[in-house]
């Protein structure tokens, strides 16, 4: 080195300094990569991504355009907080007949008023040990829940928490105003609480659908809006941001997209009530087998009339006290007509044990009416016997 000039001395020595620099560089960056790649595989998302995510969600730099500030902007802002995440901690025996745990189970939950009551659907806290459930509130945090009562047939439940400081319920719409082709908004927690509250949104598809004329208690709203697993149990909203319907089900199969259930909230509300006061459902009850049209044929059952055909009576029951025999045919409750089972049950749903109403039905070929008192079920209004009749 000492050989060379001093031009060629300060040259070689700044080259070296520049590789060294570049090693630091480069050992600087690997690390990086390393770190960054290690959180993401052992936490699902890099340290810190999620709180900066939600940060950058929430903070404004100025005030949105008129154009930005739609109305599912402004429906998620009014009715998000009131979303909630649901944790059950699922358990199941082994072949020795032993309980283990299995794992836990995520959906989602609406906050329906200032006493920290959740609406969600039974099959997402069916499972959950000793009646408790962990709740993620949408402000991060996380509190205990007690499971308040269960209703397997209309597929919900309700969840009592202690209300928190800050509570925020969701706004509660009318389900039955509702039309074809208005905007509709699922918020939930699709694939678990990583994607807690997410948006999603489409329109109102059909109304009073049914997808299991057997078991389903009431027609449900059908939407576009993107429904995966998790969302069960969250909220459906209209474009004021009023909860609409309870978010159930999907159609999956290959093929099939945009075709998502929700249970409508004026359906689903006196079921919710029950929940809250009594700890279950007590339903109205008629103490009759019947079958409609269409179940007479997928059974193979002679029936070609219209109404529904009695084929068996509870001897104790308010229809068999109120003089009507089998082989009538019902053909209205208070003078609305009822053609199917799933007509009858919404018919009698809306009614309470105690009330009366008048059931019109044909008796060899004449109409008559008599009123009917109804009694008191405890566990269910429809009863599917091993024949093809339903009973109500």
């Amino acid at each position: 080195l000492h050989l060379l000039s001093r031009r060629q001395r300060q040259m070689c020595i700044r080259d070296r300094n520049i590789k060294h620099y570049k090693k630091q560089i480069i050992a600087c960056a690997i690390a990086l990569c390393v770190g960054v790649g290690g959180g993401y595989y052992f936490f699902g998302t890099p340290a810190g991504t999620q709180q900066s995510v939600v940060t950058n969600q929430t903070k404004q730099t100025k005030p949105l355009t008129e154009a930005r500030n739609t109305y599912v902007v402004q429906a998620a802002k009014k009715s998000g907080p009131a979303i909630v995440g649901i944790t059950t901690q699922v358990f199941q025996k082994d072949i020795f007949n032993r309980t283990i745990y299995a794992g836990e189970g995520v959906g989602s939950g609406v906050l329906i008023d200032n006493e920290g009551h959740i609406v969600t659907n039974n099959h997402v806290v069916s499972g959950a040990s000793n009646g408790e459930v962990t709740v993620s509130l949408s402000d991060g945090t996380t509190v205990k829940g007690t499971v308040m009562g269960t209703d397997e047939q209309s597929d919900l439940a309700v969840v009592k928490i202690d209300p928190p400081k800050n509570i925020q319920p969701v706004a509660i719409g009318d389900s039955d105003s509702l039309q074809v082709g208005e905007p509709a908004i699922a918020i939930g927690n699709p694939l678990g609480l990583e994607f807690k509250g997410s948006v999603t949104s489409g329109v109102i598809s059909a109304l009073a659908r049914t997808i299991d004329d057997q078991g389903q208690r009431f027609p449900l709203i059908q939407t576009d809006a993107a429904i995966n697993p998790g969302n069960s149990g969250g909220a459906l909203l209209n474009a004021d941001g009023e909860l609409i319907g309870i978010n159930s089900s999907k159609i999956s199969k290959e093929g099939v997209e945009g075709m998502g259930f929700a249970i409508p909230i004026n359906s689903a509300k006196p079921i919710i009530d029950s929940i809250i006061k009594n700890g279950k459902v007590i339903r109205p009850y008629l103490g009759v087998w019947a079958v409609d049209r269409q179940t007479a044929a997928r059974n193979n059952v002679s029936y070609e009339g219209e109404g529904l055909l009695i084929v068996q009576l509870d001897p104790a029951g308010p229809v068999a006290r109120a003089g009507i025999v089998e082989g009538d045919t019902i053909a209205q409750i208070d003078g609305k007509d009822v053609s199917t089972l799933m007509e009858l049950k919404e018919q009698i749903d809306a009614k309470s044990p105690g009330d009366t109403i008048l059931v019109s039905y044909t008796h060899n070929g004449k109409m008559k009416s008599t009123k009917v008192t109804l009694g008191k079920s405890l566990t269910c209004l429809l009863y599917t016997s091993p024949s093809p009749r339903d009973r109500t």
